[in-house]
Formats: C-alpha cells, structure tokens, sequence
C-alpha cells in the first residue's frame, strides 16, 4: 500500500517516544501489504475497527495509542488522518 501523511506518525513518534518503535512497524506493515477489503486487515489486525468512509481504526502498543486511517483499497492508498493516544481518541468524533 501507499502511505500518505506518515509525517503524522514521525510527529507523534517525537512528542511520545514509547510509541515510535510500535508505530514504525505498523507503517513498514502497511507499506508491505495488500490490502483490497476490509477482510485482508481484519485477518492481520484482528482488534481493528472499522468506521463509515472506508476508515479503520487501529490499536497501537496495547491500546495505548490509537491510529486512524482512511484507506481506498482500489487504488492502494492508506491516508494517515488521526494518531493520538487512547484517551485523546475518546474525546474525538469521527
């Protein structure tokens, strides 16, 4: 898949560190995958979420953190939209 906006993830990685090493695997994972429905990503991310808009949530480090994408599985793109932690995703409406 192609990522957009990993930008996010690098600024998230600076502000919380214990975070950077479980981010950057989900990124180097979804880089390597192909996913072309909701089923490829549930099989891998059995915890993941899915939201109206083609857009998944994922648990990130236990659950500490949360990541939302949006995805467009025709053409391969994964768009990084939200990353924060698990409380900040609680006061968010998506």
């Amino acid at each position: 898949m192609k990522v957009v906006a990993s930008n996010l993830l690098s600024e998230f990685a600076n502000k919380h560190a214990n975070a950077k090493k479980a981010l950057s695997c989900w990124l180097q994972e979804a880089k390597r995958a192909n996913w072309t429905t909701p089923q490829d990503i549930k099989n891998h991310y059995r915890s993941a979420d899915f939201l109206s808009g083609n857009r998944v949530i994922f648990n990130i480090k236990g659950n500490n953190y949360r990541l939302v994408v949006k995805v467009r599985y025709q053409n391969g793109i994964v768009r990084i939209e939200w990353v924060g932690t698990h409380a900040e995703y609680d006061k968010q409406r998506f």
